[in-house]
C-alpha cells in the first residue's frame, strides 16, 4: 500500500477495457469527486478518492483492505463480476440495474451498475442522488475515518 496513505483512502474501480475506459470512467469520476467532497467535510486530512482499472485492484490483494467502490456491469469490469453473487443488494432492479453493498456496515465493498451504459448512468445517479454514497462512506468510520 502507498505509504501515503493514513486511513483517508477510497478506491473507485472501472473496468480496463476500452468501453469501460470511455464510458464508465467519467462515471467514476462523478463518484469520485461526489466522494472527496463529502468525505472533506468529516476528515481531519484531506481524502484520497482514488479511481482504478480491475484489473490493477484484482492483481493486488494489499487493496482489498481499504473501502471500494465498483462501477460498471460485469461484462465490463472484472470486479463486478467477482463481486456479483457475494455482495447484497441495497437496491436491485431486475434487469435494469444494481447497487450492491452491505447496508448494516460489516463488508466495505460496493458495485453500481446497469444492464447496459444507459442503465449504469441511471445506476450512478440513484447511488448519487438516493443517498447511498452518503450511507456507503458513513457506514465505515473504522476505514475512512
Amino acid at each position: 500500500m502507498d505509504s501515503r496513505d493514513n486511513g483517508n483512502m477510497l478506491f473507485v474501480v472501472t473496468g480496463a477495457c476500452l468501453k469501460a475506459e470511455r464510458l464508465d470512467r467519467p462515471l467514476a469520476e462523478r463518484i469520485r469527486q461526489a466522494a472527496q467532497a463529502a468525505l472533506a467535510e468529516r476528515l481531519d486530512t484531506e481524502p484520497d478518492v482514488v479511481i482504478l482499472s480491475d484489473i490493477w485492484y484484482l492483481n493486488s490483494t494489499e487493496l482489498h483492505q481499504t473501502p471500494t467502490i465498483s462501477v460498471g456491469g460485469p461484462g465490463v469490469n472484472h470486479l463486478s463480476a467477482y463481486w456479483q453473487s457475494r455482495l447484497p443488494f441495497a437496491l436491485m432492479v431486475e434487469n435494469v440495474l444494481q447497487i450492491q453493498m452491505d447496508v448494516l456496515g460489516a463488508d466495505h465493498r460496493c458495485a453500481v451498475w446497469g444492464m447496459d451504459h444507459e442503465l449504469t448512468v441511471e445506476a450512478v445517479d440513484t447511488f448519487l442522488s438516493k443517498g447511498h454514497l452518503t450511507r456507503f462512506l458513513s457506514l465505515y468510520p473504522k476505514s475512512i475515518k
